[in-house]
């Protein structure tokens, strides 16, 4: 079988085709005002983007809870109200002709005190990270049919909106992940103890949105292909469950890793920190291959790609079906385009201005506060980048120096746009 180009089209199960195998990876925006919606900056960026020439863009963090966010500046869809903002987002996001799914998720215990100091979670295991997460509350009986119809119901109105699809986040330790972890999942009733049981929360939020959507709307799921911590999810338990999606009529898998408390999302595993000689690319594909031949849906693997090599190594040998893209695309909005063209080798930008300094107080760091400075700085550099196109200005492609700067600058900011959240009044 000759193995797919980058500008070949790919068809999902429900039956839509994707133009190209290119597709933007969720990253938070945390753009949305005090009334939690999508504005003009959302409208701004994505557009932006859509003209970059991917086939697919998937939307940052949407809440299906206003009591509980990933972060200030998430947009919240509980219910129609502000369905016209949706579909100006939506009609935006797919302006330069790529396809928009929503990417729909609850944070679990992964919401910060800013917001909610008692989150939800399957158990109360409290998250450890300088304070800043509250201890959760294990959630009831009833707690868990809340959310999953609260899932279906955030589908259901991105689909009235316009949306193309709906990406259900089961990764990075929020809510989907927490059930499927035996660390976060300590439960010993039918929602905890065996794999299946831990996988029943996922199964029922998907069956529940597919009823929502029918049968001809894409539903993908953004999963861990392992939590990198002992005792958590595995590789193995990453292959049964995605067997277990693909029985139910999943349209798209898409592959990540790792929890706040285990980052790989961020910086790779740790051994591939370790690895200072070697280019740290594709964090997931060594596991993704091993879900490849588990199952037959399409797969899409997020995490590291920077060089054109290794994207179509990805296509030829390990038989991913979709190259996932972020932090690259917030600095070159339009660099699919320039891989489409043949113009480019590589994407993105050299990382190490985003530190606090080489050594062990760069990639390699072994204490926890300083690896925590250089993780959030990375990730707010991004954000960053994000907040100035979504105001039409260009991106800065010169990582700076300034790793304690981006971490103030991000506890500055979630602090005041939860308190203006906290205290706006809501209709």
């Amino acid at each position: 079988m000759t193995a797919p180009r980058f500008s070949e089209p790919l068809d999902l199960p429900c039956g839509i085709r994707l133009k190209n195998r290119f597709a933007r990876s969720a990253m938070t925006e945390a753009l949305a005002g005090a009334n939690d919606a999508p504005n003009n900056n959302h409208q701004t960026l994505y557009a932006e983007w859509s003209r970059g020439g991917m086939a697919l863009q998937m939307t940052g963090n949407v809440m299906v809870d206003r009591r509980y966010l990933e972060r200030p500046g998430n947009v919240v869809v509980e219910d129609d109200t502000t369905l016209d903002a949706l579909r100006a987002w939506a009609e935006a996001a797919k302006s330069g002709g790529s396809k928009i799914f929503m990417q729909i998720s609850h944070p679990g215990r992964q919401c910060p005190i800013v917001v909610n100091t008692r989150p939800l979670s399957p158990s109360a295991e409290k998250l450890r990270i300088l304070g800043l997460f509250g201890k959760p509350k294990a959630m009831t009986s009833d707690d868990i049919q809340d959310a999953i119809r609260r899932y279906a119901m955030t589908a259901e109105i991105a689909q009235k909106a316009g949306f193309d699809g709906v990406q259900i986040h089961a990764a990075h330790g929020y809510l989907v992940s927490q059930f499927l972890s035996p660390i976060t999942n300590q439960r010993t009733d039918e929602w905890g103890g065996s794999l299946e049981n831990r996988a029943k929360f996922l199964r029922q939020v998907y069956a529940a949105t597919r009823l929502a959507v029918g049968k001809d709307f894409p539903v993908a799921v953004k999963l861990n292909s392992a939590d990198f911590q002992k005792g958590g999810f595995t590789i193995e338990d990453s292959c049964q469950v995605a067997q277990w999606l693909e029985q139910d009529g999943i349209d798209l898998i898409e592959l990540s890793g790792g929890t706040y408390e285990q980052m790989s999302f961020v910086n790779g595993t740790e051994e591939q920190q370790r690895e200072s000689t070697v280019k740290r690319e594709a964090y997931f594909l060594e596991y993704a291959r091993e879900v490849r031949k588990a199952v037959s849906v399409p797969l899409t693997v997020t995490g590291g790609f920077r060089s054109v090599a290794a994207m179509q190594q990805a296509l030829v040998e390990d038989g991913i079906d979709m190259i996932g893209l972020a932090r690259p695309l917030c600095v070159q909005p339009h660099a699919v385009n320039t891989i489409l063209e043949g113009t480019t080798e590589r994407i993105g930008i050299n990382e190490d201005g985003l530190m606090i300094g080489q050594g062990r107080f760069g990639a390699n760091a072994q204490n926890w506060l300083i690896k925590l400075i250089n993780t959030v700085s990375q990730v707010e550099y991004y954000a960053w980048q994000m907040n100035r196109m979504s105001r039409g200005l260009m991106p800065q492609t010169d990582a700076r120096n300034n790793a304690i700067g981006y971490f103030v600058w991000y506890l500055n900011r979630t602090t005041m746009l939860g308190l203006r959240r906290k205290f706006a009044r809501r209709p």
